[in-house]
């Protein structure tokens, strides 16, 4: 297994920044995701962990090896592409032993390795067929057959998903973090689908305007986002323009533009007065007995009937709302009616723009 240190990447196109100075170690045998926007620089940085990309400034290393300079070959990667690029005039299992062959793997040791690693793409009985035969879910995992039988030191992945049914795409899912938390691999892979990063990855990073916005475990950056930016662009949330009306220790009282709320927050971490702005997700609201001090005050505006959630539109007079979800369980306000909503401290973060 391997480590991948990043130290200051850049990649500059013309007077164009696509990756400028970003910072990243990745862990060993880790399931890592760059995410971000089109055009945020993930793939270009991919690219360049790759070898594809030669960066503009900047240090790659594999472990204590320096890769920055290194080609492609060299590298002891494998390479999952977003359009599969399998080569239709090879079956399947010719497509698998390719990098075998070219690894000069001797006929029965390709055999035997091509043979496992489709069975562990559960792929076994479709060795003889081309890849215009298969549907795209086969023909992914043909390429992570591929990608995964020379047994390479880090598995890129780059939107791997992105050409499947929604359906397709939340098999693979389970399928490809079983497959690299199986082998052990340390695993890049990129994405602009948040749902994707979320539900698979170890750590991610997001990405915007080719610079990390932030780095760590998916449940931390969706609870504790750190700016406006990441609040938006992992799901839905509420943004309340605030004040900072007091604290007492860690809680601060927030006059939000649709009432007061209260946020947990170190002493250090938001001036004692001024504006901010504060980010509230849809799930965190909770129906609160109308007599409840701390509660917020609207009328439902607009509701949405999902099956197993309703997501509630709450106005609060002046222009401003506030949407909520939550699960289908018992009586629920209706529309036109008045409503009180409550939210946990813990549940309401200052974002730092």
């Amino acid at each position: 297994m391997t480590c991948i240190r990043i130290e200051g990447i850049r990649k500059h196109f013309g007077t164009t920044a696509a990756v400028d100075g970003v910072d990243l170690d990745i862990q060993s045998g880790e399931l890592f995701f760059l995410l971000g926007p089109s055009g945020c620089g993930k793939t270009t940085l991919l690219r360049m962990i790759a070898g594809f990309i030669e960066p503009t400034g900047g240090r790659i290393h594999f472990d204590d090896h320096d890769v920055t300079y290194l080609p492609p070959n060299r590298r002891d990667t494998g390479m999952v592409f977003q359009s599969y690029a399998l080569w239709p005039h090879m079956t399947v299992a010719q497509n698998v032993a390719y990098g075998l062959r070219i690894r000069k793997v001797d006929s029965a040791g390709r055999k035997a390795r091509v043979a496992a690693a489709l069975e562990s793409v559960q792929m076994g009985a479709y060795g003889q067929r081309r890849p215009n035969e298969l549907s795209g879910g086969q023909q992914q995992r043909v390429a992570l057959a591929r990608a995964l039988v020379v047994e390479p030191r880090v598995l890129l992945l780059d939107e791997p998903l992105s050409n499947l049914d929604a359906k397709l795409r939340l098999e693979m899912r389970q399928e490809i973090r079983r497959l690299c938390k199986s082998t052990g691999i340390t695993t890049v892979y990129v994405t602009h689908d948040q749902e994707e990063a979320l539900s698979m990855a170890d750590r991610m990073a997001v990405l915007k305007d080719g610079r990390l916005q932030q780095l760590g475990p998916p449940q931390e950056l969706y609870q504790q986002p750190r700016t406006r930016f990441v609040a938006e662009f992992l799901g839905e949330t509420n943004l309340l323009p605030a004040t900072v009306a007091g604290r007492d220790g860690d809680k601060v009282r927030l006059d939000t533009v649709v009432g007061q709320v209260v946020a947990n927050v170190p002493e250090s971490g938001v001036p004692s007065g001024g504006n901010v702005t504060c980010s509230i997700r849809p799930e965190s609201f909770r129906w609160s007995p109308s007599d409840n001090a701390s509660s917020l005050t609207g009328e439902v505006e607009d509701i949405v009937f999902l099956g197993d959630l309703t997501q509630s539109v709450v106005s609060f007079g002046g222009g401003h709302s506030v949407r909520t979800v939550a699960l289908n369980q018992g009586r629920r306000p209706m529309q036109g009616d008045s409503a009180s909503l409550y939210v946990d401290p813990d549940d309401v973060v200052i974002l730092n723009d």
